[in-house]
């Protein structure tokens, strides 16, 4: 049986008792039902992962003895940064779960031309951290030890001037040049466009940011779909899927 494993924000140490945060208190009293003397695992983004046993299991307190902790080398040497334009629902959250269980460093939620979804700066603060929530959880399925962050959302044109990678690539059905030809980088900043795409303005701003127009077969992908195809092959030549 799969031990349950749930993320921490805050400093975990070998040898100590830790209690735990009202999400996991739910989720191990009520959701799972533990009893005292169950293996858990922990982590906290820091790159380990700490074994521990409950103590305590309460309505509403849950305490666990940290017996030891494990560095797995579950990180790709890959890293990447995705801009994804946001889109409604269910689609930004299916793009934003998957890209984190395939090993993405980082997602920045954009708002381009043809952005559909129009929220308010509060608006967009809520669904910022509802993103970020459904990054944690995907990191306690896919039992990934550091956090993929997702950063504020911006303009286009924003993130544009402020990425840095190795290689920057932005999804679009022209393509003068294919993957095989670059060689390995350390780091790529993908582009993916919303439902309507990228305008030929926001597709020529890119490339003179410095990307390189790629696409992933003839085919058109909608917009969640397209950062899960594009990263599978991404990590299968340069990462960690090989």
């Amino acid at each position: 049986m799969r031990v349950p494993r749930f993320y921490q924000d805050c400093p975990i140490t070998v040898n100590t008792t830790l209690n735990l945060d009202d999400s996991a208190v739910q989720h191990v009293a009520r959701v799972l039902r533990m009893k005292s003397g169950e293996a858990i695992r922990l982590f906290n983004g820091d790159g380990n992962e700490y074994q521990g046993q409950l103590l305590e299991v309460a309505k509403r307190s849950v305490s666990v003895n940290i017996s030891a902790s494990i560095s797995p080398a579950r990180s790709s040497r890959l890293k990447v940064f995705i801009g994804q334009s946001i889109s409604r629902g269910e689609r930004m959250d299916y793009a934003v779960q998957k890209s984190t269980e395939l090993g993405m460093t980082s997602m920045t939620p954009l708002i381009s031309e043809r952005t559909e979804v129009k929220l308010k700066a509060d608006r967009l603060n809520k669904r910022q951290q509802h993103w970020q929530q459904l990054a944690i959880s995907a990191c306690e399925q896919s039992l990934r030890t550091e956090l993929p962050v997702i950063h504020t959302p911006c303009s286009l044109q924003q993130w544009l001037d402020n990425c840095s990678a190795d290689i920057k690539l932005v999804l679009h059905h022209h393509s003068e040049k294919s993957l095989d030809e670059y060689s390995p980088p350390g780091s790529v900043a993908l582009l993916v466009g919303p439902e309507g795409g990228l305008s030929e303005a926001e597709v020529a701003a890119a490339i003179a940011a410095g990307f390189h127009p790629v696409a992933f077969g003839p085919r058109v992908m909608r917009t969640e779909t397209a950062p899960i195809a594009a990263q599978a092959i991404l990590q299968y030549l340069w990462g960690d899927l090989n």
